[in-house]
Parts: C-alpha cells; structure tokens; sequence
C-alpha cells in the first residue's frame, strides 16, 4: 500500500469511528464530497490546514493520520 492511500485510510477510520459521512466533511472543509472523497482514496494529499482542521474535527493528532500499518 503507498503512503497516500495509508493515510486516506487513516482518514477514512477516524472520520467513521466520529460518526460524520464524507459529505459532512466535506462540507465543513468548505468543498465537495466528491473533492473529499478523494483524500480518502489517496488520489489528492491534504494541505497542512487540512491536516489540522481534521485532527481538531475527529480529536486525533497528526500522529495517528500519517501511522502506517
């Protein structure tokens, strides 16, 4: 598995272990499901405000986005 789609995967867990579906992620990062989708399949990388904005959202830190397995 590359890194891109670990992390996507990371994502993926942390925002289903919270509840929200892609498109109330979406939404609050001010972009369209199909947009976010895409982080989550390892196609597009986050920014570094992405990064941080989704750790606050799902109360994890960066260390658990970028853990490979």
């Amino acid at each position: 598995m590359n890194l891109a789609k670990s992390i996507g995967n990371n994502i993926k867990l942390a925002r289903k272990n919270k509840g929200y579906t892609q498109k109330e992620v979406a939404s609050k990062l001010k972009m369209t499901q199909q947009q976010y989708s895409r982080f989550e399949n390892g196609v597009f990388e986050l920014n570094y405000e992405q990064i941080v904005f989704l750790c606050n959202l799902f109360d994890i830190s960066p260390n658990d986005i970028f853990e490979i397995y």
